[in-house]
């Protein structure tokens, strides 16, 4: 009973935020969320990423294995889902993007904060980190057959991640009244992101239902199970363990969603990855964390 507890008061705040976004827009309100993503990506996100990574208290070495154990966790779901793709004759345009990447910035940062506290969102950032750099190279090439190196490098929250790795390698501290300020804004980031989510759920319009279902479910236990196997190989501690599990297990991102729309994947399958894959990790999230603490 306390266990179901702890698990519903972790994920109660995610899915009621999301859930907040999404009857925004079926009230008929306005929400721009373009406006929206960009200020978080490009504002709020970076300062909650430097802000951490400086005032964080973990040893570099953990952080260190946890960024290797991420690098060739995403390089295994990468093979996995190509396979999958390959075998199952899909689109690889369309359904490989969205197969190997997760929602680890509107998911699962929260989660891994208000699972694991700000250890936990520190060691999130890491992975998330990761997986944006692979996202804008590799995950546009898919899509779009050209991936965008200089894209990566001009992006914040790379700068962000970059410096505030710096700072905690260096022990540095910035000013106390600018430490504030960031922090002050970094604090935005994660409200931002999960109401965008229900937003975003709220407007898309799911196509192919039951492949959408079957192909996110093998998405949820290849990923978890890969994440399970490598982050046990690299011995990780149990908070960094369980941020590595939860990150790679989130559910299909709204920007595959976007990326197929730009590019002339097709679109509609991808967003019935979506909506599919979310409401999964409605259920699926929770007994995952059971499983975890």
């Amino acid at each position: 009973m306390n266990l179901a507890l702890t698990v519903l008061e972790i994920v109660a705040p995610v899915f009621l935020l999301a859930g907040i976004g999404y009857a925004w827009v079926k009230l008929g309100f306005e929400y721009r969320i373009q406006f929206v993503t960009q200020m978080a990506m490009t504002l709020s996100v970076p300062c909650l990423i430097f802000v951490s990574l400086m005032q964080t208290e973990i040893d570099p070495a953990a952080l260190t294995a946890l960024s290797l154990a991420s690098v060739v966790t995403y390089g295994a779901v990468t093979l996995a889902m190509l396979t999958l793709v390959l075998v199952l004759r899909l689109n690889r345009r369309t359904f490989a993007a969205p197969l190997i990447f997760g929602n680890t910035g509107n998911l699962g940062l929260p989660l891994a904060l208000f699972a694991f506290g700000e250890i936990g969102l520190s060691y999130a950032i890491i992975v998330f980190a990761i997986m944006a750099i692979w996202s804008f190279t590799f995950g546009i090439w898919l899509v779009a057959g050209a991936g965008s190196l200089t894209k990566v490098v001009r992006e914040p929250l790379v700068a962000g991640t970059v410096l505030g790795a710096v700072f905690l390698w260096q022990g540095w501290q910035t000013p106390l009244f600018l430490t504030n300020t960031l922090e002050l804004i970094g604090q935005m980031a994660i409200p931002l992101m999960l109401i965008t989510l229900g937003v975003a759920v709220a407007r898309l319009q799911s196509g192919g239902l039951l492949q959408a279902v079957m192909l996110s479910a093998l998405k949820l236990a290849i990923c978890a199970g890969i994440a399970w196997g490598i982050g046990g190989a690299f011995e990780l501690d149990p908070i960094a363990f369980g941020v590595l599990v939860l990150q790679v297990a989130t559910p299909v991102a709204v920007t595959s969603y976007m990326l197929a729309e730009k590019y002339g994947a097709a679109a509609q399958d991808v967003a019935g990855l979506v909506v599919a894959s979310t409401l999964m990790s409605v259920a699926a999230l929770p007994l995952l964390l059971a499983l975890l603490l």
